[in-house]
């Protein structure tokens, strides 16, 4: 087909007017003096660079560094050694990165290697994905701290691809650390570098995106299955995944489609600003911040959840209470029982007991241990007071603990279908006393939880940066995204095959499957006590992203005081403690939130960007723009049909 038509190229930003490199052809006096005069002439440019009163604002307490060398003030001998040194340098950079032996062996071994000049982290980067969570003041002294944010100014002047503006590494805290999160995974230590300069091979950047992507959605997994049908919800995780994959694929590619520019160095949300300006900025924020809140909301309803039952269990171990939860369910050492049938008759936490102990003691006991009426608010005196930290790096030691929780999982179903066996009819469209059809009208609601369960592309350009291999990153993120899908749907269909039907029905399915089995079930406490206190840790670090994402684009300052703070973070934990006493319904949770965020990050701004990128080159076709259209319109009909079932 022929193009649709054309249309410049944006112009590519101006470069500021200081850029700190010397011409080939400057011609200066023989001489020591001649020496000195062009030195401190290069020395003034630098400082009118660095912002105003960048020399008399107060001394920095490490010298600047040019090249190799340390240079004090008045220093003419160092200046003369400098311009004796070989005539090659007259190409090279004045002020350039240096490093010293750098080595933070972090998750899978991520490093670089700090000779490398191509190697060497920006200056400036954007909170949106990637933030740094060292504390600052433990390395920058006040002075270096001041001509940081000087820099960070002019940084702000040019667009992200000129490296004009690229301050010397005595400002920074060395090394920086860079944190990668999903919206409800995980966190990853990324120590960055420009593309194809990174040390993680194939195999590691697979497991990465793997993990990153793998959240408490797969504990909604069976629920959404249960909602579209076996056989609806076999294909719309493999639809879904597959769509998603392509979608994050745009994402990958909308860098390498814009000319002119160096855009190595460029996330996504930069992308976005490039074509959609402000609006896409604050959009990507507006839809981020979707994303990061609902997963805080889902954390504290499921803390609420597994802290009740780990309570229970403790409580009637301790006190040796046999206690048969009044609801519908099986016999035998594998008890599954129905909880959604006793909330209907019987509100409330009542219970049957069998022990030689005082009846008011136990009731009294249940009164103040409620999973919606008391357990919310004892978790703020635990968390409320670890968000308001500066800096969260401790915690996100202990990410490991998600790969640890999704294994005990795996293992925690395979091991429950093999004791249950499967249980399975087909029936198209007639629902029974104890199965459900396979094609069911509420599959949207899969759908929404899906497009959260696949949602990495905010992250994603980081976390391929540091692959060893760039010609293999479409490759890698097609075997991770087949992993993720693959152990959704070996979570998905065994707890839905394997749920006992009769004498139980499929729709006593959980939206949280570990509530389809009893507080005193000793494998479902192991994985509740594991997702307890993986949450625990995560939720500080998900807080501290919200955190710099807002406050950091509205005041500019990531930590402005304990008051600015202190309002953010009661508010989201007021928004999480409400949900968890009056919508405790985390694939409600998930799917909103799902299909809001994943309007713009997994539909619209991927397919868009593409065909406007395409029209730039005058290369758009009719079929190109109705498929885009087409998925545009998917993602807008997921939403909507969201708020209609």
């Amino acid at each position: 087909m022929s193009p649709i038509g054309s249309s410049p190229a944006p112009q590519q930003p101006s470069r500021p007017s200081c850029l700190w490199r010397r011409s080939t052809g400057f011609r200066r006096p023989a001489g020591r003096e001649g020496a000195a005069a062009e030195a401190r002439s290069r020395l003034l440019k630098v400082q009118l660079c660095a912002g105003p009163g960048a020399a008399g604002h107060g001394e920095v307490s490490q010298p600047w560094i040019w090249g190799s060398r340390r240079w004090g003030q008045n220093n003419l001998q160092d200046l003369e050694e400098m311009h004796s040194s070989n005539m090659e340098e007259d190409t090279k950079p004045l002020l350039i990165p240096v490093g010293g032996d750098e080595k933070d062996y972090g998750i899978m071994n991520i490093q670089f290697d700090p000779a490398d000049l191509k190697c060497k982290r920006p200056f400036h980067v954007e909170p949106s994905n990637i933030v740094s969570v060292n504390d600052d003041t433990q390395r920058v002294t006040d002075e270096a701290s001041a001509m940081n944010k000087r820099i960070h100014y002019y940084s702000k002047l040019t667009s992200p691809s000129d490296r004009a503006l690229i301050a010397p590494d005595h400002v920074l805290p060395a090394p920086e650390e860079m944190y990668v999160y999903s919206p409800l995974g995980t966190a990853f230590k990324i120590d960055g570098c420009t593309d194809g300069y990174g040390k993680n091979s194939s195999i590691v950047t697979i497991f990465m995106i793997w993990n990153t992507m793998m959240g408490t959605s797969i504990l909604s997994m069976p629920w959404g299955i249960k909602q579209a049908g076996f056989t609806t919800g076999i294909c719309l995780i493999l639809l879904m995944g597959s769509l998603t994959l392509y979608c994050c694929y745009r994402v990958v590619k909308s860098r390498t489609m814009i000319p002119l520019i160096d855009t190595s160095n460029w996330e996504f949300p930069d992308v976005c600003k490039y074509y959609f300006g402000s609006f896409g900025q604050w959009s990507s924020l507006l839809f981020s911040m979707v994303s990061l809140v609902g997963a805080m909301v889902i954390y504290w309803v499921l803390m609420s959840n597994f802290l009740f039952n780990t309570g229970k269990f403790i409580y009637n171990y301790v006190h040796d209470i046999n206690v048969t939860d009044l609801v519908p369910g099986t016999n035998g050492s594998n008890r599954v029982i129905c909880p959604g049938t006793a909330n209907k008759d019987q509100p409330g936490n009542k219970s049957g007991m069998f022990a030689s102990v005082n009846n008011t003691s136990f009731e009294l006991f249940e009164e103040w241990w409620s999973k919606s009426r008391t357990v919310p608010f004892y978790l703020i005196v635990v968390v409320l007071p670890l968000l308001n930290l500066k800096s969260p790096s401790f915690f996100a030691k202990f990410n490991i603990l998600g790969t640890v929780s999704v294994v005990y999982l795996v293992f925690l179903v395979t091991l429950k279908a093999a004791h249950l066996g499967f249980h399975l009819e087909f029936n198209w469209f007639t629902a029974n006393e104890f199965f459900v059809p396979e094609f069911r009208i509420q599959f949207p609601q899969l759908t929404g939880v899906l497009t959260l369960a696949f949602f990495i592309h905010n992250c994603v350009i980081t976390l391929l940066k540091n692959n060893k291999n760039q010609e293999n990153n479409v490759r890698d993120l097609s075997i991770a995204y087949f992993l993720v899908g693959l152990t959704y749907l070996y979570v998905g269909l065994l707890i839905f095959a394997a749920f006992p039907s009769p004498p139980l029905s499929k729709e006593c399915i959980e939206q949280n499957f570990l509530d389809n089995f009893p507080s005193n079930d000793i494998m479902s406490f192991v994985a509740r006590l594991f997702l307890l206190f993986q949450m625990i840790t995560v939720y500080p670090l998900l807080g501290y992203l919200a955190r710099v994402q807002l406050l950091g684009h509205v005041f500019g300052n990531v930590y402005p005081s304990i008051f600015h703070v202190l309002v953010l973070n009661i508010a989201i934990v007021g928004l999480g403690v409400t949900m968890a006493m009056f919508y405790p319904n985390i694939g409600g949770i998930i799917r909103y939130s799902g299909a809001t965020c994943g309007l713009a990050f997994v539909f619209v701004y991927p397919s868009l960007i593409y065909m406007i990128s395409l029209h730039q080159s005058g290369q758009l076709t009719w079929s190109t723009l109705i498929i885009h259209i087409f998925i545009l319109i998917l993602g807008l009909a997921n939403l909507i049909a969201q708020f209609l079932l």
